[in-house]
C-alpha cells in the first residue's frame, strides 16, 4: 500500500482519470450555482446536475473533480460527533470521475478496482463491496470479469444501493467499496458478526467510495423507465482514502489535519501531553477553522443569517472549544494560514483571498470574545434555574435570546447544555436562522415549464432546424439581425402555431442578439418583427440548455411558426445597461483599493437606470472613503482605458488573477472582461455581460447612496451616463436655488451655511441662559409653594419654559434652603414633560426615592422616569396631566414615610 500525502492522493487520482478520457474540473464554489434547493455543495455531482438532467450540455462527455463539499444543514445535523467522532468532518473534498451518457457500468468498475489496487496499491484482499439486490450485471462485472470472490460482493436493498436525486428524475443502483481495517487492528468486539455484515457500525469497516449507475428515471408515481444514455456518478472522500493509505484509525491521524493541529500547537504552546489529552478540541479547530476558510474564500463571510450564519457559528464554535482550553487571545487565523499553506496549491482561492480569511476569522474571534463570558455567565444562570427545578429543557425563547442578543450560535448552547444532560427546545427556537427549505409547488412548476422547452428543443433538433448547440445567440455583435421563428409557448405554457394581436407570448428563435439576465445585468427589451406582425419584448429568459425565449406582447399581427423574423434590442436602453456594468467593474476595484482585500462582491443589479452592488463590509463608508472611491473611478473614466474581451479556459483565468464571483456557474471557458491602463491590467474579471469600449463612453459617475444592506454587507447604488448627468443637474439646480434663497453665492454656499448655524447655535445658548435666568429669577416665589408633610417640607410644582438642567439648579437652591425637605419640580414645552426630583439624604434613610418619586409622576404624564435615591430625571408627552401629577407627591411622599 503507498503512502501518499494528501496532495499525491488528490493528484494520483485525478491523473489516473485524465489518462482514461477524462476532463479535469475544477471544483465548483461551495455556494452552488445552478441549484437553489441547496444551502451548500455536497457532492461531486452537484455541478454536474443539469447535465444529468439534460438541461445542459459539455464539451466533453468523461469528467473528473476533487469538489469541494459541505455537509451541514441548519441546526439538523449531527455537528457535536465532529470532533470525538474519527470520521465526521463538515468540510470535506470529493474524489469523482462522471460519464454522461459514455461508459457505464463495466469501466466504472473497472476503473475504480484498478485505481485502488494498482494506483493507490491498496490488497485486494482488504476490499469487499456490496450491489443492489436486483444487480445481476454489476454483480457479475465483479465476481466473473474484476474476479473478486463472490463472498465478498453482497447485495443489498434500496436503503443502501439506490440512489434517488429526488422524488423524481435521474437514479439508479449503486456499487459500494469497503476497505476491512482487520479485526485485531480495530479491536472488534464481535468478530463473527463483522465478518459477514459491513453497516454494523463498527469501525473495523470503512466505506470509501460509492458508484452510482444512473440507469432510469423515476415518475411522481414512482414508474421507472431506462434513460436514453445511462451515466455514471462516483464519489471517494479524500480524507478516507488517505486514512486506508496512512492505515490510520481517525482521518485526522492524516497531513489534512496533523499540519493544521501541529500550527495548533505551536500557537498555543501547548506540549505533546496537553494536545493529547484536548484531542476532541484540537480536532474541532482544525475541522471547523478549515471549513471556515474555505467559505470565506467562496465568499461566504460570518454572517447572521443562512450561509453567512454557518461561517460565524464554525469560527465561533471552534472559539469556544479553545476557550474551554484556557484559550483567551485571538488565534484562528493563523491556524487558517496553516490551512492555506497546506491547501492553497490545489485551491488557489485560499490563496488568493488569503487576507480576507485572516481578517474575517480575526474579526469573528474578537467579536466573540466581547460576548461569550456573557453568554456563558447567563447559561449557567440558565441551568441552575433548571436543575432547581427538575427541568430538563431550555425553554426556546431563552435560546434565541442568547443567539439574538448575546450571539451564541444554538449549536454552541446545544453543546453547552448537554454536557450538563438538558436538552434545547428547538422546536421553540424562534426560526432566526435563515434557513434553506426545498422549493414545493413553486419549484414543481419551473420542472414542468422545463419539460415543454426540453420538448421543444428535442424535436427542432431531430428535425434539424436547431443545432446541437441550441439557438445561436451573440449578445456583443449587431443589435438587430434577420432570423427564423422557430416555435412558439403560450401564456399558459403551451406550444402553439400563432399567436393573435394581445397574446402574451414566448418567441424562439433559430438565432438572436437579445442577452439574458445573467451576472447581475438584467435582459435586453426590444422587437421581433415579421411580415405584417409586431411583438414587444419585455424579457427574455433561458429555461433549458440551448433554448432562448422572448416573452413579451404581440402588439400586431399574427405571428406564426416558420415566420423570417428581424430581432431587435433597444439599442439606448443597452448603452445604458453597458455603461453601468463597466462602472461596476471599476466601482468593484476600487472598493477594494480604498477599503482593503476583503471586499468581495455580494451581488449586484446592473440596469439601465442605475447599478446597485453589494459588498463584505462591516461599518459605514465614511465621506472620504467615498469620495477616494469615486475620484478613483471617474479617474479611470477620464483616462479613456480600452476595455477589452477574450475567451479562455477557467483555470488559466482564475490562475492569472480574473476576479470570480463566489455561486457562479462557470462553463470550462469563460469570458474575461480586461480594462488596461498604459497596457497593464486595471481590472480583470470573469464577466458575461455587455460592456464599453472605452471608460469615456460611461461618462459621469455619481455614488447616489451607500446604505446596510444586511448584517456585514454595504450597498451602494450608483449612477453613469444619463443618469448622472440628469441627478447632476438637479443639485446643481438646487445648489443654486438654496443660495439665492440665502442671498449668497454657490462657491461660499457651504461657509455661509455655517454661519447661520453657529448663529443659529448662539442664539439657542442665549436663549436657554434667558429662560435659565428668568426661572432663576422667580425661584423665591416658587419656593413659597413648598407645603408640609409630617415636618418634612415638600415642594412640588409646575415650572415655566425650563429644561432638566434648570429644573435641577432649582432643586439645588431649594435644598440649600431646607436642608432636610423634597423637591419635585416640572415644566412641560414642545418636546413634551420634563421632571426632576430630589430628596436630601436623611429623608432617603427614612424610605424616600428620588427615582421612585419621577418615576410615578411620570407614569401619571405618560412617560417614565428613573435614577438614584437623591436625585432622578423623567419625562412624558402629556402636558396636560402634569399640574394634576405634581398635586399626588405630598400624598406619595407621606405614604413613603409612613411604610
Amino acid at each position: 500500500m503507498k503512502k501518499m500525502t494528501s496532495a499525491e492522493a488528490r493528484q494520483a487520482f485525478l491523473d489516473f482519470f485524465k489518462e482514461r478520457g477524462h476532463e479535469i474540473v475544477a471544483s465548483s464554489s461551495l455556494v452552488p450555482g445552478n441549484d437553489p434547493t441547496l444551502l451548500f455543495t455536497n457532492a461531486g455531482m452537484v455541478q454536474f446536475k443539469d447535465v444529468f438532467l439534460g438541461l445542459d450540455k459539455r464539451p466533453y462527455s468523461r469528467a473528473t473533480t476533487s469538489q469541494k463539499c459541505m455537509r451541514i444543514t441548519g441546526k439538523h445535523n449531527d455537528l457535536e460527533n465532529v470532533g470525538p467522532s474519527p470520521r465526521h468532518h463538515t468540510f470535506f473534498e470529493m474524489l469523482g470521475n462522471f460519464s454522461f451518457g459514455d461508459y457505464f457500468k463495466r469501466d466504472a468498475i473497472r476503473y475504480a478496482y484498478d485505481l485502488l489496487t494498482e494506483t493507490y496499491g491498496i490488497p485486494a484482499d482488504r476490499l469487499y463491496y456490496t450491489v443492489h439486490t436486483d444487480d445481476d450485471e454489476a454483480f457479475n462485472i465483479w465476481v466473473n470479469e474484476i474476479g473478486v470472490p463472490p463472498e465478498r460482493v453482497y447485495r443489498m436493498g434500496d436503503e443502501t444501493n439506490f440512489w434517488q436525486m429526488a422524488d423524481t428524475g435521474p437514479c439508479g443502483p449503486t456499487s459500494e467499496i469497503h476497505y476491512d481495517f482487520g479485526v485485531e487492528h480495530h479491536n472488534c468486539d464481535d468478530p463473527e458478526n463483522c465478518s459477514v455484515l459491513l453497516d454494523n457500525g463498527c469501525t473495523r469497516w470503512l466505506e470509501i467510495w460509492n458508484l452510482v449507475f444512473m440507469q432510469f428515471n423515476q415518475d411522481a408515481s414512482g414508474h421507472r423507465e431506462p434513460l436514453p444514455a445511462p451515466g455514471v456518478d462516483t464519489g471517494m472522500g479524500l480524507e478516507r482514502i488517505l486514512a486506508v493509505l496512512h492505515d490510520a484509525s481517525a482521518n485526522y491521524d492524516t497531513d489534512l489535519f496533523t499540519t493544521i493541529m501541529d500550527c495548533t500547537q505551536e500557537v498555543l504552546g501547548h506540549s505533546n501531553e496537553k494536545r493529547e489529552e484536548e484531542y476532541v478540541a484540537y480536532r474541532v479547530i482544525a475541522d471547523h477553522t478549515r471549513a471556515a476558510a474555505f467559505l470565506i474564500a467562496d465568499g461566504v463571510q460570518p454572517g447572521t443569517g443562512g450561509r453567512e450564519y454557518v461561517t460565524r457559528m464554525l469560527i465561533r464554535r471552534a472559539w469556544r472549544f479553545a476557550h474551554l482550553m484556557g484559550v483567551r487571545e485571538p488565534f484562528l487565523s493563523e491556524v487558517a494560514g496553516a490551512v492555506i499553506d497546506l491547501m492553497g496549491g490545489h485551491y488557489p482561492e485560499l490563496r488568493r483571498f488569503e487576507d480576507g480569511i485572516r481578517y474575517n476569522i480575526a474579526a469573528e474571534e474578537q467579536r466573540f470574545q466581547k460576548t461569550l463570558d456573557r453568554g456563558l455567565m447567563l447559561i449557567d444562570e440558565y441551568v441552575d434555574e433548571m436543575k432547581a427545578a427538575n427541568q430538563g429543557q431550555l425553554d426556546g425563547e431563552r435560546a434565541f435570546d442568547l443567539f439574538a442578543t448575546h450571539g451564541m450560535p444554538l449549536e454552541i448552547t446545544r453543546d453547552i447544555l448537554k454536557e450538563e444532560g438538558i436538552d434545547v427546545d428547538e422546536e421553540g427556537f424562534d426560526e432566526a436562522l435563515e434557513q434553506h427549505r426545498l422549493l414545493s409547488e413553486g419549484q414543481q412548476a419551473v420542472i414542468e415549464a422545463q419539460e415543454v422547452y426540453r420538448e421543444i428543443r428535442t424535436v427542432l433538433q431531430e428535425k434539424g432546424a436547431l443545432p446541437e448547440t441550441g439557438v445561436k445567440q451573440n449578445p456583443y455583435g449587431e443589435p438587430s439581425i434577420e432570423s427564423k421563428l422557430l416555435a412558439m409557448v403560450s401564456a399558459d405554457g403551451e406550444r402553439v402555431s400563432s399567436a393573435g394581436q394581445g397574446d402574451q407570448i414566448g418567441l424562439i428563435l433559430a438565432e438572436t442578439p437579445f442577452y439574458v439576465e445573467a451576472g447581475g445585468q438584467v435582459s435586453d427589451t426590444g422587437l421581433i418583427e415579421g411580415k405584417g406582425w409586431q411583438v414587444r419584448v419585455d424579457d427574455a429568459r433561458r429555461p433549458v440548455g440551448g433554448i432562448v425565449v422572448h416573452l413579451g406582447e404581440v402588439v400586431k399581427g399574427k405571428p406564426k411558426e416558420g415566420d423570417a423574423v428581424t430581432a431587435s434590442i433597444d439599442g439606448e436602453r443597452r448603452a445604458d445597461i453597458t455603461r453601468n456594468h463597466t462602472a461596476t467593474h471599476l466601482l468593484h476595484l476600487n472598493l477594494r483599493k480604498v477599503l482593503g482585500e476583503h471586499v468581495r462582491q455580494k451581488g449586484s443589479l446592473v440596469a439601465p437606470d442605475r447599478l446597485r452592488f453589494d459588498f463584505s463590509h462591516d461599518k459605514a463608508l465614511t465621506p472620504d472613503e467615498l469620495d477616494a472611491i469615486s475620484a478613483g473611478i471617474n479617474e479611470a473614466i477620464l483616462a479613456n482605458y480600452p476595455v477589452e474581451f477574450a475567451f479562455t479556459s477557467l483555470d488559466e483565468a482564475v490562475d492569472e488573477g480574473a476576479m470570480a464571483l463566489f455561486g457562479e456557474k462557470y462553463e470550462a471557458e469563460v469570458r474575461t472582461i480586461t480594462i488596461r491602463a498604459n497596457g497593464d491590467r486595471y481590472s480583470y474579471e470573469l464577466c458575461g455581460g455587455n460592456h464599453v469600449s472605452q471608460t469615456a463612453e460611461i461618462g459621469p459617475f455619481v455614488i447616489a447612496n451607500e446604505e446596510a444592506s444586511s448584517a456585514g454587507v454595504r450597498r451602494i447604488t450608483a449612477l453613469t451616463g444619463h443618469a448622472a448627468q440628469a441627478l447632476i443637474q438637479e443639485r446643481l439646480a438646487t445648489l443654486d436655488h438654496a443660495a439665492t434663497r440665502l442671498k449668497s453665492d454657490p462657491a461660499r454656499l457651504d461657509a455661509d451655511v455655517q454661519r447661520l448655524q453657529d448663529d443659529y447655535q448662539q442664539a439657542q445658548r442665549e436663549l436657554r441662559d434667558l429662560r435659565r435666568r428668568l426661572a432663576q429669577s422667580d425661584v423665591d416665589a416658587i419656593m413659597e409653594r413648598a407645603g408640609d408633610v409630617k415636618g418634612v417640607p415638600v415642594l412640588a410644582t409646575v415650572v415655566q419654559d425650563a429644561n432638566h438642567d434648570t429644573l435641577g439648579q432649582m432643586a439645588d437652591r431649594f435644598k440649600e434652603r431646607h436642608p432636610s425637605s423634597v423637591v419635585v419640580l416640572g415644566s412641560s414645552g414642545e418636546n413634551g414633560v420634563n421632571l426632576v426630583a430630589a430628596v436630601t439624604d436623611d429623608l432617603v434613610k427614612r424610605g424616600l426615592h428620588a427615582g421612585k418619586l419621577v418615576g410615578e409622576v411620570a407614569r401619571m404624564v405618560g412617560g417614565n422616569g428613573g435614577g438614584r435615591p437623591t436625585f432622578a430625571k423623567g419625562g412624558g408627552n402629556d402636558s396636560a396631566q402634569l399640574a394634576d401629577s405634581l398635586a399626588k407627591v405630598p400624598e406619595l411622599v407621606e405614604g413613603a414615610l409612613d411604610a
